[in-house]
């Protein structure tokens, strides 16, 4: 039986602002455009939170019964350390899963978006398929791109739309902005399990690209997206703030360029969900700050 401080772990906390921070920019993006609407922003969150949630759980799942995670490094998997019996651990994904889908229900009857509901399936579907079932498309490379756009453009935009019926064009930048650092976060994930992924036969992108390749992209991904609100800085100034991430981003692009041992790219996951996080509330505060000018 795992313990309780095994399954917090388990549910992989640093990977959370990736969940948070598209919501926050989505909300942002709304009050913009005049349609606050703070339960809607409360029940988005937590429909972020649980697919989040069940997709490490759903992971953690898959890679054990494959056998992907016996020898890793990074934080506790239940499965494949043998903490959790992998039927709990499924168990604790469905959970997560049927959560969101109830708050999910609830924020399309608020918001009147009937169609979102087929969003909502295509997200659980997407988040099970990562790495499970027969073909997972994590294991093909695909899973980059599943989460940019699941915790970009659909978490930050579907933010934005079940509260003002609309979307607008810094929603869609802090959308492709907050997706590419989820990127980032999973590229430095997928980057310091290279060999075990490989030896396990899951051709993640960072597999694909190889190593050094794999390592240039997380800080092309960073810059991107710290850069990419400049376009909205002529009408709106106050969105230069973002760029205060940019010493926060040097130490964790230092060491996925130079960090050879695996164990040193643990610290980089914190960091870069970190940025995540920060990128939303400077992304979200220029906004606001900027309604006026």
């Amino acid at each position: 039986m795992a313990t309780a401080a095994q399954w917090i772990q388990g549910a992989r906390l640093r990977t959370l602002p990736a969940a948070i921070a598209p919501v926050l920019i989505g909300t942002a993006a709304a009050y913009a455009l005049d349609a606050f609407r703070p339960v809607n922003a409360v029940l988005a969150a937590l429909v972020a939170l649980l697919l989040q949630i069940g997709v490490n759980y759903a992971n953690d799942y898959s890679d054990g019964i494959r056998g992907t995670d016996e020898d890793r490094v990074g934080p506790l998997r239940l499965v494949g350390s043998g903490a959790a019996m992998p039927a709990h651990v499924k168990y604790a994904a469905f959970a997560a899963f049927g959560l969101a889908m109830v708050f999910g229900l609830a924020l399309v009857i608020l918001s009147q978006a009937w169609w979102l509901i087929l969003v909502g399936v295509g997200c659980v579907l997407a988040a099970w398929g990562y790495t499970g079932g027969k073909n997972p498309y994590g294991y093909l490379g695909l899973g980059d791109l599943f989460v940019f756009v699941f915790f970009g453009l659909v978490a930050t935009l579907g933010t934005t739309y079940t509260q003002a019926a609309q979307i607008s064009l810094p929603a869609v930048i802090g959308a492709i902005g907050t997706g590419l650092i989820a990127v980032a976060l999973l590229m430095a994930n997928n980057v310091r399990d290279i060999p075990t992924d490989r030896k396990a036969g899951k051709k993640t992108l960072a597999v694909r690209l190889g190593d050094k390749h794999a390592r240039e992209s997380y800080v092309l991904m960073l810059a991107v997206a710290i850069l990419l609100p400049i376009v909205l800085a002529p009408a709106r100034p106050w969105m230069l703030i973002v760029l205060l991430l940019i010493p926060a981003s040097l130490m964790p692009s230092w060491l996925m360029i130079a960090g050879r041992r695996r164990k040193s790219l643990i610290p980089v996951l914190k960091q870069t969900g970190l940025i995540n996080l920060g990128y939303a509330v400077l992304f979200s505060l220029g906004l606001i700050l900027s309604r006026g000018f």
